[in-house]
C-alpha cells in the first residue's frame, strides 16, 4: 500500500488531467459556475484572497482566479500537478502554487482572519489519513477566514459501501489507456482504492498498479464537524459528478 503522496507521484499525477476529461479550462469554467453561484465573489469586508486546498492541475484554482480573487494560493503535494498548474495559469496570473501538505498549509501561508475564501475541492478531503485531520483542518479554515469567509468543500461520500462486481469502477478508457479501480472496505472510517491502469504501447498492454486509503466521510458528520468548529452551514447536498457539495461560512 502506497501513501496517497506517493500514489499520486507514481501513478495518478501523470493521468490526471486525462481522468478529468482532458480541458482543465472547461473544467475552470463549469468550476467557476459552481462556486459563483454559491455566492464565492472577492471585495467588501472579505477582501480578495483565497485558498484552494489539494490543487492539483488547477481547475479550482483557475476557477477563482476567474472569479476575481486577486491572490490565490494554491496547495498539493504533488510536484508534477503543481508544474502543470503553472503552465495552465500562464504570466500574470494571480495563482501561487504552494507545495505542503494541506493539514499543516493554512497556518503557515495566511494570517488569521484574512482569507475570503478556502475551497477543497475534487474528493481531496478523503485523502487525509484521519477524521482527527479533517476536524483539526476545519479548525484552522475558521481561523484563516475572514468574517463572512466561505468555505467549500466537494467529496464522494463513501459511507455506503458497495457490493459485489459494483466495488469495481470504470474511470475512463481511450485506445491507449484504461483506468479502473476497484474499492476495499477495510473499516467504518477507511475504505482502500485500489488503482488498475492498463497503457499500450506498439500494441502491448502494461499494468500498473497502485493502492491507497481513503476516509469514509458522511455528509451529516462532516456538516456537524463545520458547526462545531464555529462555521454555519449554507449548502449541504449531493452535486454533479458524483461529488457532494458542502458550503460553509464563518460568522
Amino acid at each position: 500500500m502506497a501513501t496517497v503522496t506517493d500514489h499520486y507521484e507514481d501513478l495518478l499525477a501523470d493521468q490526471y488531467t486525462w481522468m478529468l476529461g482532458g480541458d482543465i479550462a472547461s473544467l475552470a469554467q463549469e468550476q467557476a459556475a459552481l462556486l459563483r453561484g454559491l455566492g464565492l465573489s472577492p471585495g467588501g469586508p472579505v477582501g480578495d484572497t483565497a485558498i484552494d486546498l489539494g490543487c492539483g492541475p488547477g481547475a479550482q484554482s483557475l476557477a477563482l482566479a476567474r472569479l476575481g480573487f486577486r491572490s490565490v494560493s494554491a496547495v498539493d503535494t504533488s510536484k508534477k500537478l503543481l508544474e502543470e498548474l503553472i503552465g495552465h495559469a500562464g504570466q500574470d496570473s494571480p495563482i501561487r502554487p504552494v507545495h505542503a501538505d494541506i493539514r499543516t498549509a493554512l497556518p503557515h501561508i495566511a494570517a488569521a482572519g484574512t482569507v475570503a475564501a478556502v475551497v477543497c475541492m475534487g474528493d481531496t478531503l478523503p485523502h487525509l489519513p484521519a477524521a482527527s485531520d479533517v476536524t483539526a483542518l476545519l479548525g484552522d479554515v475558521r481561523s484563516a477566514l475572514a468574517p463572512g469567509g466561505h468555505l467549500v468543500i466537494t467529496y464522494r461520500d463513501l459511507t455506503r459501501p458497495l457490493e459485489g462486481t459494483g466495488r469495481f469502477l470504470p474511470v475512463r478508457s481511450a485506445e491507449d489507456r484504461l483506468l479502473t479501480c476497484f474499492l476495499e472496505y477495510v473499516d467504518e472510517d477507511t475504505v482502500m482504492v485500489h488503482d488498475l491502469l492498463h497503457t499500450r504501447v506498439d500494441g502491448e498492454w502494461t499494468l500498473r498498479t497502485s493502492s491507497y486509503p481513503k476516509l469514509r466521510i458522511g455528509a451529516d458528520w462532516l456538516a456537524g464537524q463545520c458547526r462545531s468548529a464555529g462555521l454555519e452551514v449554507a449548502h449541504d447536498a449531493a452535486g454533479a459528478r458524483g461529488m457532494h457539495v458542502l458550503h460553509a461560512r464563518k460568522p
